[in-house]
């Protein structure tokens, strides 16, 4: 078992770096040195500043190649600062069996880069540790959504912050719906009365589902009050000193979970066993199946859910409080005794920055970081915008939870769809939180 668990949390790591960053490799390859033949003999006697990630730098020179929208965020701070950004890139190749959060572990504890792209359970482990830089003395700091705050303080400081924030939400076919004179849900029990409709509409599975999203009803109805009850900070404090227990908040949702399982509104074999979108995508593009769960970037995507023959709505998953958005979100964060800290500071300021995150913003068409920047969705996410605009949101990663959130709650989510109990998926987490008190 714990093998196994392992090896699901190094996947779940790369569906985080996959997703959630949207970088376009499409100039260099995997060897560091076709990068650095890119840097002429000018630029090579500048300022160097190492940034450590899953990513290459496209050729800036390169014909009909266009720059990705980091790419053009961090050109402005080179300029600006009259230096050089090198990206010392993660491979599977290069690392074989280490993950990308080994590989970024390993190498901040050793400062051998002077910031990182790091995933939530990666900014928890060094932010607890001491090694990330209190970002909050940045000017850009100023202007983040509180969403960006609370999921990145770790022992009251505010150790990472992303260009994007990824929310996930339920995908629905409107049509569909329409069709049946079905309403979209707000809470559990509507979507289980969808559910019941659809499937006596003869819908055989109503909601296709993968192995790694499923968590997301946990969280929507587990936090709705944490995060939208005025009492976000305390309730954390309690969980952390094991005063209040996260069986106790995630009970509501693998019952409900296990419910839609046992009525057969969602497939759990197949879920297990699926990729994200892989999985579903096929019979939710053919109308088969009316509901499926995504994040954000995926409706932009035409090799996602971005082109389809009928009409498109992303909501937020259902919760006691309506229709409830799940965000998660990486994180760039500066090692504290990086060789070249004040200029990392200093880049990463200009990168999160108004004036670069609206054109990675309007480039990548997401969820800024920034209050000031609004992305000008499509119509579809609007529900789900909506709700975000008014901070109504949970967190699916939060780095001031001493239990991480995402990983494992994705894996005893698993541990459901394979046939364990709600009562034996409530004792991993009481295990997990057992283990964290010792730390």
């Amino acid at each position: 078992m714990e093998k196994n668990n392992k090896s699901n949390m190094k996947k779940i790591a790369a569906v985080f770096i996959t997703a959630f960053t949207i970088f376009a490799v499409t100039a260099c390859g995997n060897n560091e040195d076709d990068s650095k033949n890119l840097i002429s003999s000018e630029q090579q006697e500048k300022k160097t500043v190492n940034l450590f990630g899953p990513m290459e730098k496209t050729n800036p020179n390169a014909d009909n190649i266009a720059r990705t929208a980091f790419d053009m965020t961090v050109a402005i701070a080179e300029q600006k600062l009259n230096l050089i950004v090198e990206y010392r890139t993660y491979t599977a190749e290069n690392y074989k069996e280490k993950t990308y959060d080994d590989v970024t572990l390993d190498r901040a504890r050793n400062n051998m880069d002077d910031w990182y792209l790091l995933n939530p359970d990666t900014i928890q482990i060094l932010g607890s540790e001491g090694r990330l830089a209190d970002l909050s003395v940045l000017e850009s700091a100023k202007n983040l959504r509180e969403v960006v705050k609370t999921a990145n303080v770790v022992n009251g400081k505010l150790v990472a912050i992303p260009q994007e924030v990824v929310a996930h939400g339920l995908f629905v076919n409107k049509d569909m719906f329409d069709k049946y004179n079905i309403e979209l849900p707000n809470t559990p029990e509507e979507l289980l009365e969808c559910c019941r409709v659809f499937q006596q509409n003869g819908i055989q599975t109503p909601i296709g589902a993968n192995r790694w999203w499923l968590e997301n009803f946990v969280f929507a109805q587990a936090y709705a009050d944490l995060y939208n009850g005025g009492n976000t900070e305390a309730e954390i404090k309690a969980l952390n000193s094991g005063e209040s227990k996260y069986s106790d908040y995630m009970r509501s949702g693998f019952e409900f979970l296990k419910e839609l399982i046992d009525n057969g509104y969602i497939d759990a074999e197949k879920a297990y066993i699926s990729e994200a979108i892989e999985g579903e995508r096929a019979d939710f593009l053919s109308q088969k199946t009316p509901i499926v769960m995504a994040y954000w970037g995926a409706a932009n995507t035409e090799t996602a859910y971005g082109n389809t023959d009928f009409e498109l709505q992303v909501i937020g998953f259902p919760s006691k409080r309506g229709q409830m958005p799940v965000v998660s979100m990486t994180g760039y964060g500066v090692n504290v005794n990086a060789e070249n800290f004040e200029d990392a500071i200093n880049v990463l300021d200009i990168i999160l920055s108004d004036k670069a995150l609206q054109i990675y913003t309007e480039t990548n068409k997401v969820i800024s970081p920034s209050k000031n920047v609004e992305v000008d969705c499509i119509e579809a996410l609007k529900p789900l915008n909506d709700r975000i605009e008014e901070n109504v949101y949970v967190l699916g990663s939060n780095a001031a939870m001493n239990v991480e959130q995402w990983g494992n709650t994705c894996i005893i989510v698993r541990n459901l769809l394979n046939g364990a109990s709600v009562e034996e998926c409530m004792a991993e987490f009481d295990r997990l939180q057992q283990e964290a008190l010792k730390k």
